[in-house]
């Protein structure tokens, strides 16, 4: 296909491929991964079902523009059939992905087992990392979804190529330097520096070049950083001193300040090339950040010149309580920074989420509706909070499950009830079908972490637009 446009066939896929329902690869953000077996070849794929709407036609038209590179997870063929699952009232449209098949796992679930982990390695795994994110941004496409997880290995070799997949959040990056819809309360001084430079650019008050790289390929220049780093120490470079205690509230705000070190323990042996890596990579202002030129002829690439040190991540990494919790942060950071763009405004004052007013309405047992600035009545309010309590228990539960045997069936019931009172909610009834929800449970084994971060999203939108 050598990273051109695909036809999607509107034929049966069952013609040409046999799929295995019962097992799943994986979890992308749109939903799971299943194998699936060409009848005639015998050669095995992974396919990957999306609902076929414009934003997955969009990603696998993205996908496929950067499909044929060695670094890059392959997409082989896509169908759109009618496809109905079990608990499903009726068929629904869905994309149906063939891709190819990585049997190798994850690059840092390898990198955890490996008796012998060099710095040396870990040049040639970011080269080829680099490559990748190369590929998609020399065509204009930001992946915006850089992360452990979405960096597959194709085989178990010793020296299997790793490839970047899951093109769910790509997007074409316009150039355009754009900032989040926001309330003046809690506005972060970077966005109105930001909206301050967009002024004078848009009077001609700044006559120069324009900044190399914008916020959605500096999201992936981002994830760079942390992925490099966290190869070569084993953690994440916003964590506490003792890696094994939860990350708290401070060092989530170190994150957004840009606060890291370079512990002695881990990092006395590591060369000053790929320190220097790291600190251009993991600039508060994306603009600042190497952009992915400037990083694959950094003089650290050069593996022959790369130190042969060996690290300490693979023992770091066996711990998967630090791992998945550096998975975790990861996600959330790049959640902050995939916040829908459009151009800065102030609402006007009946319709802002001003505490003050809030609490003085509140107190005569009324609310403001924020997309018409109309005061609400009590009983509306009340169906409103219900459905963000309700939505806030399910999260609740996901990230801090019950020690008893019921928890997938307690989970259920409170799915059911968040259902209940989130009705006529088109981003929720999205979220669950990717999750494979029937209505009274969850077809396959859902992804808690997954279902927690797509609920809080439907959380904060209900909250922007009304009194939580």
């Amino acid at each position: 296909m050598s990273g051109q446009s695909i036809k999607i066939k509107t034929a049966s896929i069952l013609e040409d491929y046999s799929i295995d329902w019962t097992q799943k690869l994986g979890t992308g953000i749109n939903g799971p991964v299943r194998p699936c077996q060409h009848k005639t070849t015998q050669e095995r794929f992974a396919l990957k079902l999306l609902p076929d709407k414009p934003s997955a036609r969009t990603e696998v038209m993205l996908h496929a523009r950067c499909s044929g590179h060695p670094n890059i997870v392959k997409i082989v063929e896509v169908f759109s059939n009618e496809v109905q699952f079990p608990g499903e009232p009726f068929p629904k449209s869905r994309l149906l992905v063939v891709m190819e098949l990585m049997d190798g796992g994850e690059l840092f679930d390898r990198i955890s087992k490996q008796k012998r982990f060099t710095e040396r390695q870990a040049v040639i795994l970011t080269k080829q990392i680099a490559s990748a994110v190369e590929r998609c941004h020399s065509l204009n496409i930001a992946h915006r979804d850089l992360k452990p997880e979405n960096l597959l290995l194709k085989d178990n070799s010793e020296d299997s190529p790793v490839k970047l997949s899951d093109f769910g959040f790509a997007k074409v990056d316009d150039g355009n330097l754009m900032t989040p819809h926001f309330t003046p309360y809690y506005v972060a001084p970077q966005v109105l520096e930001a909206q301050k430079r967009q002024r004078r650019e848009q009077r001609n008050v700044i006559q120069m070049a324009p900044k190399p790289y914008t916020y959605d390929k500096g999201c992936d220049m981002w994830s760079m950083g942390v992925i490099i780093y966290i190869m070569l120490c084993g953690y994440p470079p916003f964590y506490p001193d003792t890696p094994s205690r939860q990350l708290s509230k401070d060092m989530r705000l170190k994150i957004m300040a840009g606060q890291y070190e370079f512990p002695s323990e881990e990092w006395a042996l590591i060369s000053d090339e790929a320190k220097d890596v790291v600190k251009r990579l993991l600039r508060v202002d994306p603009a600042e950040r190497l952009n992915i030129e400037e990083l694959v002829s950094h003089p650290w690439l050069r593996e022959n010149s790369a130190l042969n040190t060996e690290l300490h991540s693979p023992a770091i990494m066996l711990d998967k309580n630090i791992l998945d919790n550096a998975k975790q942060v990861h996600s959330e950071q790049l959640t902050n920074m995939r916040i829908p763009e459009c151009k800065v405004m102030l609402k006007p004052v009946a319709k802002a989420n001003n505490p003050i007013v809030r609490k003085r309405i509140h107190s005569r047992g009324q609310s403001v509706d924020n997309r018409t600035g109309e005061t609400q009545p009590p009983a509306k309010q009340k169906k409103e909070n219900d459905g963000v309590r309700c939505l806030r228990d399910v999260i609740a539960h996901c990230i801090v499950p019950p020690k008893d045997a019921n928890g997938e069936d307690a989970l259920c019931e409170l799915m059911k009830r968040a259902c209940h009172h989130n009705q006529d909610c088109p981003s929720l009834d999205k979220a669950l079908e990717s999750l494979s929800w029937n209505g009274q449970q969850f077809a396959d084994k859902v992804d808690r972490s997954q279902l927690a971060l797509l609920l809080k999203g439907i959380v904060d939108l209900k909250c922007s637009s009304s009194n939580c």
